[in-house]
This record gives structure tokens, sequence and C-alpha cells, in this order.
């Protein structure tokens, strides 16, 4: 049976964001529209993350304006109105009655009544806040200020402040209730057993494309209509382009593949990485970077928990890679200049991990004042160190050129520690090498 977040939870959700902003304000939140991809076609359609957070309705074209006056809050939901011959074409609408009597709004008008409707919704409210950097959003509240600013002789009161609504709204989405944490593991579950399908389907000959139809059909049978990203598959040195998507070569012998891939369930995305030989065992080299990679994820994952700093984890995995490389001989040095030097970029270029939810690369501030904000609990982040070595870096000895290395997991800060919610995929050498064993 498939999770679902309660009407209830969205109306907390509001409930909490208007608990946070003064009296005599409004909250204005626009949805996702649909783009078109070509000609009568248009993009599968999801939507705007924020809209979905505090509203849970799905269609596009829609505006939620949420009201605060002496106290009292109201939930003006504008939608795309009934249209039975558009229905036959295009599918099913809630429409103005449908989103009072399914989705929790006080009052819901057709979309087409938006510059009638939202200047006498606005009058007398003194704080409006809304996504600021949105530009369709910003032209059409001017062009509602405006209107309003033209009846002022009538005595219509124009907001006098317009605010940032992303600050708010952001911090909110980075806590997640014990509710999105079910949808994470839900998530985190489905990408990792689409990623030991793909181990299992993995051997030479093989194209990239084809492991990724392996993970895609799995997302889909498990209910996850849509991948949270496009996945990347990158067999041998393609795995050193940190977002390689075309995924259109042949998996080699002696080479390994990485797979980056999560599924999106119920708007919460799953994110996990895994790299395993094609023929299913490590060459003395891949296995070197390979533990050297994996210690530097152990390690920081074994970090987190509530008053942990963020980049003190990042500061971790870039002082184990680069001893690592060291000793390895891909580095030469003191160990403290080259940290202070960042040697380490040149095969680890990337930050360890970033906040993960609603959207992959999920929002919330790392830094507070200037300095990097302390781990609390239902934060989800991902720890994902890598080593990649080009194909063509002459500075290292050849047997090392062309290896690409990424771990990563989905990890939930608790009251105590963490949870790794992708534990469910191998990630030791053993393990992986025994699992390819099954499959061929």
């Amino acid at each position: 049976m498939l999770k679902t977040v309660s009407e209830q939870a969205f109306e907390q959700r509001r409930s909490a964001l208007l608990a946070q902003l003064e009296d005599n304000c409004a909250v204005m939140i626009k949805s996702a529209p649909m783009v078109s991809r070509n000609s009568d076609v248009d993009y599968l359609f999801r939507q705007d993350s924020t809209f979905f957070y505090f509203t849970g309705f799905d269609e596009p074209d829609a505006l939620a304006l949420i009201t605060k006056k002496a106290g009292k809050l109201e939930y003006h939901l504008f939608c795309q109105p009934r249209n039975p011959e558009m229905e036959i074409w295009y599918g099913y609408r809630c429409g103005e009655v449908g989103v009072v009597e399914s989705f929790g709004a006080d009052m819901g008008y057709s979309n087409l009544d938006l510059d009638e409707k939202i200047p006498r919704l606005l009058d007398g409210i003194s704080h409006l806040y809304y996504s600021l950097g949105r530009a369709a959003l910003n032209t059409q509240v001017n062009g509602w200020l405006s209107t309003m600013r033209s009846r002022s002789r009538a005595g219509v009161v124009t907001p006098s402040h317009l605010l940032q609504l992303d600050d708010i709204s952001h911090e909110m989405r980075l806590i997640k209730s014990p509710a999105e944490q079910d949808m994470m593991r839900a998530a985190a579950k489905i990408s990792a057993d689409a990623h030991i399908k793909a181990m299992l389907a993995c051997q030479p000959g093989v194209m990239e494309y084809q492991l990724d139809a392996h993970i895609q059909h799995h997302f889909a049978m498990q209910g996850a209509g849509q991948a949270a990203y496009p996945s990347i598959v990158g067999g041998g040195k393609n795995a050193c382009i940190l977002h390689y998507i075309n995924n259109n070569q042949v998996l080699n012998a002696g080479e390994l593949v990485l797979i980056d891939a999560g599924a999106e369930y119920q708007y919460y995305a799953g994110d996990i990485t895994r790299t395993y030989p094609v023929n299913g065992k490590f060459s003395p080299e891949q296995k070197a970077l390979y533990e050297l990679t994996l210690k530097a994820n152990l390690s920081c994952i074994a970090m987190i928990k509530p008053g942990t700093n963020f980049n003190a984890i990042h500061e971790c995995a870039v002082e184990i890679i680069t001893k690592g490389l060291v000793e390895l001989g891909l580095l030469s040095g003191a160990i403290d200049e080259l940290i202070e030097q960042e040697a380490h970029r040149k095969f680890f270029m990337h930050k360890l991990g970033h906040w993960l939810g609603m959207d992959v690369h999920d929002v919330g501030n790392y830094k507070i004042d200037g300095q990097w904000r302390e781990l609390q609990a239902g934060m989800v982040m991902t720890v994902e160190p890598g080593i990649y070595v080009a194909s063509d870096d002459t500075e290292v000895e050849a047997r090392w050129r062309g290896i690409g290395i990424r771990i990563e997991d989905d990890v939930l800060v608790t009251e105590d520690g963490c949870e790794v919610m992708s534990r469910a995929v191998p990630k030791s050498v053993t393990e992986i090498e025994a699992l390819m064993r099954q499959g061929n």
C-alpha cells in the first residue's frame, strides 16, 4: 500500500508557517506550470516542492494564498476550473469545489479569476510573503499591487512589506517530520533494491542504459513513477564525469561502473551511489581506491549526530582521502600542507554531501550567520566521498588512470545518532563480489 501524507499534516504545516509570522500578513505560493517539450507534447508534470509541501495539491497552474488577520487563518486555493471538454483530452480536474472538499481549502476559486480576486484578498494586508526570485510571480504580484494602488482613494490598503518566503519555508522543509521520514525510508528502500537489481544484471557487454532500465523498471513497479533525477550509469572513464547522464556506452571487463540513482516516492527523493567491477572482481588498484573511499564513507557516517558541525564531516573525508592518496603514491608531501593547499581537489572535487528531501539537492542553509551549522534531529543528508582519477592524467601511474569511485548513502540524523536509510544495498568489497557472483 502506498504511503501518503495526511491532509491534517498539510494543515499543520500551514498553521506552523503562519504562527511564525506577524498578524495581518499573507503567504502566496505558486504551483509549477506545465512545460512544453516539443510540438503537442509536454514534459511529465512535477509539482513545485514548496507548493506541494503546504498544499498536497498536484495540479498545474494553481496558486495558494494563506492570510492571517486578527489571528484567524484563511486558506484560499486558485486552480484550473472544471472543463468537461478539456478533461476528455487531459484528465480530471479537481476544480473550485474539489479543492475545498478534498484539499482543505477554506475557499476555492478558478485561476481565471486571479486578477479580480487577489487585489481584494490582499486589501488591508501589511506583510506579503512569497518567493521573490521567481520572475513570473514577481510580474503578477507587481500587477496586482499596481491595481490596488490605483484604488487607494476608495480606501484600498496595499501591502507595504514584500518579504522572502523562502527563508522560512526552506528551514521548515529542512527538518523532516516522522511522516516525512517514513516517505524517505520508502524512497531509500526502493532505490537500494533497484541498485541491487542492477548489480545482479551487470556483466561485460551490457550497455549502461540497460542497467538504468533495470533501475527504472524497479522504481515504477514499486510505486515510484519518477526518478528523483536522471540516473548516472558511468562505466570506465565515464565514472570520472560527475554528472554523466549519456548512459550509452558498453560496459567492459576490467572496468568499474558507477551508478548514482534514486527513486522519488510521494515527492521524496532517494539518492544512492554504488561503484563496482563490471566483471564482478576488483583489481588491486580498484580495490585500494575503493576501500579508501569506503573508509571515508564509514568514518563520516560515524560522526553524524545532533550537534556535529556540517563541515567537520567534510573535513574528515578530506583528511582520510588525502592521507590515503599519499600512501598510494597519487599525492606526495606533508599531509597538513596538502590539506591546506586543497591538493585533494584534483581527485575529490565535490563536497561530502548535501541535504536530501523533496528535492534531491534539498533546501536549507548550510551556514547560519556565516558559520557552518550544526546537525539537528530530523535533517537528512547524503554522505558521498569519491575519488576520480582522470583517464588522461599523466602525472599518475597508468594503472590508476580512468578509475572513478563514489559511495553515497542517505542518512537521517536521529536524537542520539543517525540512521543509514540506504543500508540495504551492499558496499563492502566482500559483499559486492559475493552478490555479483549470484548474478553471473
